[in-house]
């Protein structure tokens, strides 16, 4: 039942701490490649909760990775980050199966998990009031960041633990679902990836000993198809360019940014913004269109020529950034294959080298349209379009329970971290935390 703040106790966050918190490891580029899994600023950025993805590897000595490994309930807060909003972000370990390590723009805090529920403080720090906490931290120098000896001095609410369980129980059942649910998007996506390249990249569709093969430019292909370029098919929109007053907290106008797109391409729904001013109808796309990451923040690349299929989101209005362009398919192309030719060929792959810039990489327009590619004939497109659609129904579907569940725990979070929602005689299911 919800109620008035209850007076919880409070105390200095170094006071739950298992051991001393840790800045993690530097290992310069030209020795990545070998070793232990090591989380870094981008994989802290994209997962609130960490549970095994794919890492750079770095090289670490039985000694150092006693010091600087990672386990579950292990909190990793941002030390630094170029916007001030970014600076003591926070990020759980869910699992780490295989030797994991972390690099020196991240804190380690372990938790005595006898005083505390580490993931209860995961929570905490995600929240509102832990946000406010952690920001009251950052100093702005070079980069907005915070220092770990700071972080431990950190005032913080610390209710008895067997509320902190049960908050954690509560909020659990619905990461779980969505996680649950995302498991199942990816297990989905990576059937259409397998269907994409039999056809299209081994030539295994159906029938496919009827069909003679031919020389082409791109070696052999199936006869009747043929070698064509981008900008045969499709042509390419800009977004809109914004001010940061455009952007509001509530808004009616849905504001699809470069964080909507995933590493590795995909849809992110919490890029999503809300936008108000004016724009221009080539802005605006819908449900099934195609858009592009035409910038990268990084030098990495992961994210330039990189695509995402605009999901069902139940907004009556959606427009791109500038950061982005939308790919129209042309009359006679079915934006379902147009989208598996840019996601799961190596288009992505060769175009993200064409992407410059000292700070922020750019990707230019015409370096889109040049790209050549193998144009199956109709009758094949329309076969895989019309299986592939079907599945990413079943996506869509699986994608907006997963906004729903978003939103009722983020409804949830903030009462429950500031002790509005009493939990202390509830009677729920307790999974304990591994010491």
């Amino acid at each position: 039942m919800e109620k008035t703040h209850r007076k919880w106790q409070q105390m200095q966050l170094g006071e739950i701490y298992l051991g001393p918190s840790r800045n993690g490891v530097s290992r310069p580029s030209r020795v990545r490649g070998t070793g232990v899994k090591m989380v870094n600023m981008n994989e802290l950025f994209s997962y609130s909760r960490i549970d095994n993805p794919e890492m750079e590897l770095v090289p670490m000595n039985e000694k150092e990775y006693e010091i600087y490994s990672l386990k579950k309930g292990d909190l990793l807060f941002a030390r630094q980050s170029l916007v001030a909003s970014g600076a003591g972000k926070c990020s759980v370990v869910l699992s780490a199966p295989e030797k994991t390590t972390f690099e020196s723009h991240l804190i380690r805090v372990r938790i005595d998990t006898t005083k505390a529920n580490p993931f209860f403080y995961y929570y905490y720090f995600t929240s509102p009031i832990g946000i406010a906490k952690t920001q009251s931290l950052v100093m702005q120098v070079a980069a907005a960041g915070i220092r770990a000896s700071e972080l431990a001095k950190l005032v913080v609410d610390y209710p008895p633990k067997c509320e902190q369980d049960t908050i954690v129980a509560l909020l659990e059942k619905y990461d779980y679902l969505i996680e649950n649910n995302s498991r199942r998007i990816r297990f989905l996506e990576s059937v259409v990836n397998l269907i994409y390249n039999e056809w299209f990249t081994k030539f295994n569709f159906p029938n496919p000993e009827k069909v003679k093969m031919v020389d082409s430019e791109l070696g052999k292909i199936p006869k009747g198809w043929e070698v064509k370029k981008i900008s045969d098919v499709a042509t390419i929109t800009k977004g809109l360019s914004y001010k940061s007053e455009n952007l509001v907290d509530d808004g009616k106008i849905a504001f699809i940014t470069l964080k909507c797109i995933e590493r590795g391409g995909g849809f992110r729904y919490n890029g999503l913004k809300r936008f108000e001013g004016d724009f221009k109808e080539k802005h605006q796309v819908l449900e099934g269109d195609i858009v592009m990451a035409v910038t990268d923040m990084t030098q990495n690349r992961v994210v330039v020529a990189r695509v995402a299929r605009v999901p069902r989101l139940n907004e009556n209005t959606m427009i791109i950034s500038m950061d982005l362009v939308k790919v129209n398919a042309k009359d006679n192309i079915d934006k379902t294959w147009l989208y598996g030719l840019l996601n799961y060929s190596d288009f992505g792959i060769k175009m993200k080298e064409f992407a410059n810039g000292v700070n922020v990489l750019h990707l230019k327009s015409n370096s889109i349209e040049e790209y050549s590619f193998v144009l199956p004939d109709e009758k094949t497109r329309r076969g895989y379009s019309k299986i592939i659609s079907n599945i990413y129904q079943q996506i869509d579907v699986l994608q907006l329970k997963n906004l729903n569940l978003t939103s009722t725990r983020d409804i949830l979070l903030p009462k429950l971290m500031s002790g509005k929602l009493d939990v202390s005689e509830l009677d729920i299911n307790v999974t304990p935390v591994e010491a």
